[in-house]
């Protein structure tokens, strides 16, 4: 009877490691969850993940999804430097530039105003401006292992008046099935882990704010 019990223990001890290791693997794959593309009012670049994401948003411009492109400010050092006398161009710039190599005209290319310093002050913003233009709907471009993320933060700050498509920079070089191989893969799956935990929790972390 003993040796029973005890082999049970032992197959049901390796059934959860098996499920912890698949789990493990796939993590990768989870935090992807992209949306089929359609119409919308504006294409939206996330910061960060560049050229990839700039490079993405022209070409889902190209296919006339959306007539307009939002960039988002991120915080930056340039006043500080400035004070140095160091001239700094911030990601936006750049961004900006990669849209218009990509065949989007300069014209409706749009810098949002508020510099922001993490994906749900840029989700907050993405939202007031929306309103503030009467757009409804809109495509976020962001790097792949992030789609997850975005979508947990846009339900829980939009609302339901706008809609929202996710959408991945599909030259991103992200692995999501072999993400543990490469610093930069295992350190973005772990930070976006730690962010939709945050999400589930009620964001009691905020961002860092200077």
């Amino acid at each position: 009877m003993k040796t029973a019990k005890l082999s049970l223990l032992c197959l049901l001890t390796l059934l959860i490691l098996v499920a912890a290791l698949a789990g493990f693997r796939n993590a990768g794959r989870w935090l992807m969850r992209e949306d089929p593309l359609s119409s919308a009012d504006v294409i939206f670049v996330l910061s960060g993940g560049m050229p990839y994401r700039a490079e993405e948003a022209g070409k889902v411009f190209g296919m006339g999804y959306a007539p307009v492109v939002w960039v988002s400010r991120a915080e930056s050092p340039a006043s500080h430097l400035e004070e140095l006398g160091v001239h700094f161009v911030g990601e936006e710039e750049y961004n900006r530039e990669i849209l218009i190599h990509e065949g989007v005209p300069a014209a409706v290319v749009h810098i949002l105003p508020d510099p922001i310093v993490d994906t749900e002050q840029e989700v907050e913003e993405v939202t007031r401006e929306m309103r503030r233009a009467g757009k409804t709907k809109v495509i976020i471009v962001t790097s792949p292992q992030h789609t997850r993320r975005v979508k947990a933060l846009w339900r829980k700050d939009a609302g339901d008046d706008l809609g929202v498509l996710v959408h991945a920079a599909h030259e991103d070089p992200f692995d999501g099935d072999h993400w543990w191989r490469n610093t930069r893969d295992f350190l973005s799956v772990v930070r976006e882990m730690m962010g939709l935990m945050n999400i589930w929790a009620g964001s009691p972390v905020p961002p860092h704010t200077n």
